[in-house]
């Protein structure tokens, strides 16, 4: 399958974030598709469970064929909400969730099959052969095209593969500030298997903190926009679009006219050196 090299993250569109109406998301599904960013990031749980709902009500009052777009959800999170009466949040990975959260997802996006299913979060009680038997029958169903993890560590990335040999892709945290899947093995398994990793809050902290370490980075852009004639947050996802893993950047914004300045980081092609004074300014000291 392949994704858009920018994927869309909808998190922030419904109630957890800046609350959208219909029109304001199919104006947003609208503008990334013109941008040609047809992935679309969702969880179950987003929203308390009803951002999927919003998203698959925008969509379906839109004349835009469901080919157009793919739709990435992820479940295992049990999240306490108006919604769901859990008692507390939770993993569950057993046949009969999976199979009945994503019955659920289909329904609220109002589609008849999910492009990506994503292992939210590693359980220590998620049973392989159980989770490879509920992704045999959705694969033989129609239901879902293709599944991947979602915050697996590499081992834990191969005891599901080894179960269910058709993993596509492992979405994990990676930024500027954090960097910890350049050298804990995620990017290396992603590449020895020809699979493009997924990466979330690619803006990290840098936007969200006052500390050395952003002043560092700031220092740095303070040079660089300059020379690429781009901003901070492009300048932050062609750090990621640098990697040879050829990490697919989720960006979560909920504004419209964020997308096409974002996508604008496809074109910036950052020197080895440049990319290095980034890293250098992130850690603090120079590389061993």
């Amino acid at each position: 399958m392949e994704f858009s090299k920018i994927i869309v993250g909808v998190m922030r569109w419904g109630i957890w974030g800046a609350n959208h109406s219909e029109k304001e998301v199919q104006k947003l599904i609208e503008t990334s598709l013109e941008e040609n960013l047809y992935t679309f990031d969702h969880a179950d749980i987003y929203g308390g469970y009803t951002t999927e709902e919003l998203f698959g009500n925008a969509f379906s009052g839109m004349n835009i064929e469901r080919e157009q777009i793919q739709l990435i959800t992820k479940c295992g999170i049990c999240y306490p909400s108006e919604k769901k009466n859990h008692p507390l949040k939770h993993y569950n990975y057993s046949k009969e969730y999976i199979l009945n959260q994503v019955d659920e997802s289909l329904r609220n996006l109002k589609t008849d099959y999910i492009d990506v299913l994503l292992l939210h979060r590693p359980s220590p009680l998620m049973n392989p052969e159980e989770i490879a038997a509920a992704f045999g029958i959705l694969r033989s169903n129609g239901k879902v095209r293709d599944f991947g993890v979602s915050n697996f560590t590499t081992s834990q990335f191969d005891l599901i593969h080894h179960y269910f040999p058709y993993l596509v892709t492992n979405q994990v945290e990676i930024s500027l500030t954090e960097t910890k899947s350049f050298y804990d093995g995620t990017l290396d398994q992603m590449m020895a298997k020809n699979l493009q990793p997924m990466a979330w809050s690619v803006m990290g902290t840098y936007f969200a903190e006052d500390s050395e370490r952003v002043a560092r980075i700031k220092s740095v852009f303070d040079e660089l926009c300059p020379k690429y004639m781009a901003t901070e947050a492009q300048l932050l996802l062609a750090f990621l679009l640098k990697h040879p893993s050829r990490i697919l950047p989720i960006i979560g914004t909920s504004k419209t006219d964020s997308i096409r300045p974002l996508k604008q980081a496809l074109n910036i092609d950052l020197t080895t050196e440049d990319w290095f004074a980034l890293l250098e300014a992130s850690h603090g000291n120079k590389v061993p």
